[in-house]
């Protein structure tokens, strides 16, 4: 259900829309932790950017969602680095303790996982990021522990 009330709250902090639609759709999405569909439509009507140009932006930038993301959000990296180090091994680990795959939220809400190529931490390879904490030379048994800090 269309949230006019938030949106429009969001939008009065932007007196030029259009230039700052990136923010916008940035603190619709920290709201909502994805961006619903409803909302984007709203937005389009009410900055007159259209909804094709909002879903080109949403869908250029990878930390834009179009779908409901858990309460925390676990990246691991799987760049040269991390692959070289195990990362997939970890992000196995991750995929069994939780029961989702990559892409997926768990069904409470509470986690989402999924996998980048590079978070710029080569030296501490395999690396791990749940929500704004970068875990490094995690290995598969640690994950454990640091799923434990989220619960």
């Amino acid at each position: 259900m269309l949230d006019v009330e938030t949106i429009d709250s969001i939008l009065a902090k932007f007196p030029q829309p259009k230039g700052n639609l990136i923010a916008i759709l940035h603190e619709v999405q920290n709201h909502y932790r994805y961006l619903p569909e409803e909302e984007l439509r709203y937005i389009s009507k009410r900055t007159g950017v259209p909804i094709t140009q909002i879903y080109s932006i949403v869908n250029f930038y990878n930390r834009f969602s179009l779908k409901p993301k858990g309460k925390h959000v676990i990246c691991v990296c799987l760049g040269t680095a991390c692959h070289v180090k195990g990362a997939e091994k970890v992000i196995n680990e991750v995929k069994m303790k939780l029961n989702i795959d990559v892409g997926e939220t768990t069904d409470d809400m509470k986690y989402t996982l999924e996998e980048v190529r590079c978070i710029g931490a080569c030296s501490l390879a395999p690396a791990v990021v749940v929500d704004d904490t970068t875990y490094g030379k995690v290995t598969p048994k640690e994950m454990a522990s640091i799923l434990a800090k989220y619960k």
